[in-house]
């Protein structure tokens, strides 16, 4: 398929003379009041050397590629047209003498665009050529009027309709022109591409009192009711007068503006849009459009308008204030504060207009002001309650923006009442809450075994921080039976806190309830037993295997009666055997905050023997 570009109508016309070329002739472009007819004149040409028996033609609308099936307008072969055409297309021309001109009738808004001629000479001879017509379809007539009009000089105003329609031949008259002079009909000109128009013209003196008259031409069409009017005013020269301007505009950051200014005067005004005494664009026009793409707030502000000619001038000013959103807040605030200080908190913004400032602490309002670009709160005695987030809102009708902020209150350990230690089995877990700020270190002390655990001994005492609060968790192994005292200490630079934990074992309401008399009978029956399994394990082990394996961990009981003592040199030695004998380990429970004493004690013991063998180890300890 061969797509020509568009050829000079001389060029066109000497190639059919000659034959032997591809090529098509038509305007193009042509208009046609609605409801009246067009006829779009065309003519195309082919090599010689294929003399077609038969020449067909196809009308394309908008399109002239055949595999995007646009709508057919008029197909030779088979008369099947779309149906926006059915009844309205005609072929005027002869294909045979490559005259393939087109009529369209009860023309219709729907029906103006671009129009393709594709030559049919059968089989592979088929081609769509370039060139198209674009049809307009109008409701006004065009009136021409002088770019000059000057009072007491004689001026001529023209009116101009299409007249392609060869069934409706349109009628001129003149409206609204009382007072300037009897119209004269020019007639039907054929334009430079071989269209018609119909040409009045009107001839008149005008005066300054004509300045703005509305002159009217209408085009209507005999035996029908067809009618189609258009207007013009006119422009008499005298000093320049703004005529068109914006009001105060109000606009929203990032939009665009559009500044408009018109002056009425002849000849044309120089126009200038000024600000601050800057030049932003000048131009000698009717009007004058200054166009500010995503405006900012520094654009904000009065601008000017010039009209001036050789009889004088004219200005008028407009002002612009820029809508924005609050920008994002700036907050003045301490990061940290002492427990009993004061703290200043002061919240700024910039927006327009002025926004509502807000503070919050956990979605509560601290403070609030209306239309006010600052806030300012103050924290009177702060105390932990006031650490936390914070947030300043700015918001107005075009947005909203927020900033966050901490402030962190330092303060003295506080040991929370819910610390306590709790038994279960043969374990104690010790369990120490500390609020405070900053951090705090912990340390547990059992003054009964001169013993002090920190919690940096991550052996034996768990500690986890979740915010203000630190829980740390002490696990005593077999100390069941006998728990002893546990004081948890808690220090940081403002302070130190110490407290005894309770204790709310099963294990002590036992011996409180059977008393010390039966503690010992108890006690004394226990130890017989074990008497007697001990032996009886030595027995085994001496047929079976004189000493453990390298993997045994054999768990070794405190001893009430143990007690050391000796020369300094031995304190180390003390330490280890205080804190084996205590029987801490190294495991970290799971934190439960419920702090349920019966949870403490479900963790699972690792050693491989019962409670009685236990005791037998203990009997032993004893005995040594």
């Amino acid at each position: 398929m061969i797509f020509l570009t568009a050829l000079p109508l001389f060029w066109i016309m000497i190639a059919a003379s000659r034959g032997g070329h591809w090529g098509a002739w038509m305007p193009s472009s042509i208009s046609a009041f609605e409801g009246t007819c067009v006829s779009i004149p065309c003519r195309f040409d082919f090599p010689d050397e294929l003399r077609p028996a038969v020449v067909h033609g196809v009308w394309y609308f908008n399109s002239p590629y055949p595999k995007n099936y646009p709508p057919v307008v008029f197909k030779s072969r088979t008369q099947v047209v779309h149906e926006s055409f059915q009844g309205r297309s005609r072929l005027l021309g002869d294909l045979g003498l490559r005259n393939c001109t087109l009529l369209l009738s009860n023309l219709s808004p729907e029906l103006g665009g671009k129009y393709y001629f594709r030559g049919d000479l059968g089989g592979y001879n088929q081609y769509t050529f370039s060139e198209h017509s674009v049809l307009d379809i109008i409701n006004t007539p065009n009136i021409v009027v002088p770019l000059e009009v000057v009072a007491g000089m004689e001026v001529e105003v023209s009116c101009l309709v299409p007249d392609n329609c060869p069934e409706l031949r349109p009628e001129l008259s003149w409206l609204g022109h009382d007072g300037l002079g009897e119209p004269a009909v020019l007639g039907r000109l054929r334009e430079d591409e071989g269209t018609w128009v119909q040409v009045s013209l009107l001839h008149f003196v005008p005066t300054r009192e004509a300045n703005g008259l509305r002159l009217g031409c209408q085009a209507s069409f005999p035996n029908t009711t067809l009618q189609f009017e258009g207007y013009a005013s006119l422009d008499v020269k005298y000093p320049p007068v703004i005529v068109e301007m914006n009001s105060s505009v109000e606009a929203i950051e990032g939009s665009h503006v559009g500044l408009l200014c018109g002056a009425d005067s002849n000849p044309l005004p120089l126009l200038t849009w000024m600000r601050d005494g800057t030049v932003l664009r000048e131009a000698v026009a009717e009007s004058l459009f200054l166009a500010l793409d995503e405006v900012t707030p520094g654009e904000d502000g009065a601008y000017a308008c010039l009209a001036e000619n050789a009889y004088g001038q004219d200005n008028r000013t407009v002002e612009l204030s820029v809508m924005y959103a609050p920008r994002k807040p700036t907050v003045n605030v301490t990061a940290v504060a002492v427990e009993g200080e004061t703290v200043s908190i002061l919240c700024s913004t910039e927006s327009n207009p002025d926004p509502i400032l807000t503070i919050f602490k956990e979605k509560q309002i601290l403070a609030t002001v209306i239309y006010e670009s600052e806030l300012q709160v103050e924290l009177p005695a702060v105390t932990p309650e006031d650490d936390g987030e914070y947030w300043c809102v700015a918001e107005n009708q075009y947005g909203q923006r927020a900033t966050a902020f901490n402030l962190s209150v330092e303060f003295a350990p506080v040991i929370l009442l819910e610390s306590h230690c709790a038994a279960a089995r043969d374990t104690v877990q010790c369990l120490c809450v500390v609020k405070s700020n900053p951090e705090p270190s912990v340390a547990f002390e059992l003054p009964s075994r001169n013993v002090t655990v920190n919690e940096t001994e991550r052996e034996f005492v768990y500690s986890e921080r979740s915010g203000l609060l630190l829980t740390s968790i002490l696990t005593l192994r077999g100390q069941a039976q006998a728990p002893p005292r546990v004081i948890c200490t808690s220090r940081n630079q403002y302070g130190t806190k110490s407290l005894e934990l309770p204790f709310q074992g099963a294990h002590r309401l036992m011996w409180a309830k059977i008393g010390p008399v039966g503690a010992v009978v108890a006690f004394a029956i226990l130890i017989a037993i074990v008497c007697y399994i001990t032996q009886t394990r030595r027995k085994k082990n001496v047929t079976e295997s004189p000493s453990f394996s390298a993997g045994d961990n054999p768990p070794v009981l405190f001893s009430s009666d143990f007690r050391i003592s000796g020369a300094p040199e031995k304190s180390e030695r003390r330490l280890g055997s205080e804190r084996r004998l205590l029987g801490l380990r190294g495991q970290h429970p799971e934190l439960d905050l419920s702090f349920s004493h019966s949870d403490l004690g479900k963790r699972p013991t690792k050693d491989s023997y019962t409670l009685t063998e236990e005791l037998a180890e203990y009997a032993e300890i004893r005995v040594k």
